[in-house]
């Protein structure tokens, strides 16, 4: 019907044929759609309505451990875990590589992922600051990372130069264990009491070389190097980016407050399959796979490396 034309009335005149026509009203049928209608909409909305269950709390269900894409190492941890050691536990595991921490976060947090394993105890803690509605907690320390004091251009601690230039990352947590990393070397120390897992550069209390420091993100850094003195940071990008394993000139085990963590969902702690899922990363194989297998070996450490 064309948009300006008057609806019909009931009856229609039909002057020219000498008989007019009956139009049947139609709000009883219309109204019988509608309650027709209504009863359909309650029979769906009902079921949406009910309280899904989440991903790791299914029966069978497939746990899903991630990290940030592109992670090798990471991805030989928990592909290990998946077919070695899962199975004795009765659960079936997956790797899945994500692109943000946020994403990952957030899955573990609504119980989509099972858990993750590319983080310490820190780091969560800053995605927890900046996202309040998240419900992680760290479950289990399963390695510590290769983190060191890297240079293109020296081959020992000391040999860098009075006002040397390096490099520590730009966030928070990984800032401070490059700080401890430096202080471990000699080349600063920290004031007194600073807790040094959220040490800043405002924490120096002795800068002897006088070392000029500059923030860099974790590709930017490694990149980097050869226009730095020296850098501090993670073994696993470093090697990504084609840099010799010889260029690093310091690395100290890292602390216990580095150590990376399996994180999982506050909210399914108490899952049957979260706690398998716990019990199978903390078993003695892993820490042999850590120590052994030339895939992680000097990026992934185990907890007792010294």
């Amino acid at each position: 019907m064309p948009e300006n034309t008057p609806a019909p009335e009931n009856t229609v005149p039909a002057a020219d044929h000498g008989f007019e026509l009956k139009r049947r009203r139609r709000w009883p049928w219309i109204a019988g759609g509608a309650v027709a209608a209504a009863a359909v909409v309650t029979a769906i909305v009902v079921p949406l309505t009910a309280p899904a269950k989440p991903a790791v709390a299914e029966d069978g269900a497939t746990l899903t451990v991630a990290t940030a894409e592109g992670n090798a190492s990471e991805q030989a941890l928990v592909q290990f875990v998946a077919d070695e050691v899962a199975p004795k536990y009765g659960i079936t595991v997956q790797f899945k590589g994500l692109s943000d921490s946020n994403t990952i976060n957030r899955a573990v947090s609504e119980g989509e992922i099972a858990g993750t394993v590319y983080q310490h105890e820190l780091w969560l803690s800053q995605v927890l600051a900046s996202n309040p509605d998240f419900k992680e907690e760290a479950a289990a320390p399963v390695f510590r990372w290769g983190f060191g004091l890297w240079s293109s251009k020296y081959s020992d601690v000391s040999e860098l130069p009075d006002g040397a230039t390096v490099s520590l990352y730009s966030d928070p947590a990984n800032e401070a264990q490059g700080l401890w990393v430096l202080e471990r070397a000699g080349l600063i120390t920290l004031k007194d009491g600073v807790d040094k897992a959220h040490a800043t550069q405002d924490d120096i209390a002795t800068n002897p070389r006088n070392l000029q420091f500059t923030l860099l993100d974790f590709a930017a850094q490694s990149r980097a190097l050869p226009d730095l003195d020296a850098a501090v940071g993670y073994t696993e990008y470093y090697l990504a980016a084609g840099v010799p394993i010889e260029q690093q000139i310091f690395a100290p085990a890292a602390p216990d407050e580095f150590a990376g963590q399996l994180t999982i969902g506050s909210d399914y702690a108490d899952e049957e399959n979260v706690k398998k899922l716990v019990a199978a990363f903390e078993d003695p194989a892993v820490q042999e796979f850590l120590a052994t297998d030339p895939r992680v070996k000097g990026i992934l450490l185990p907890l007792d490396a010294k």
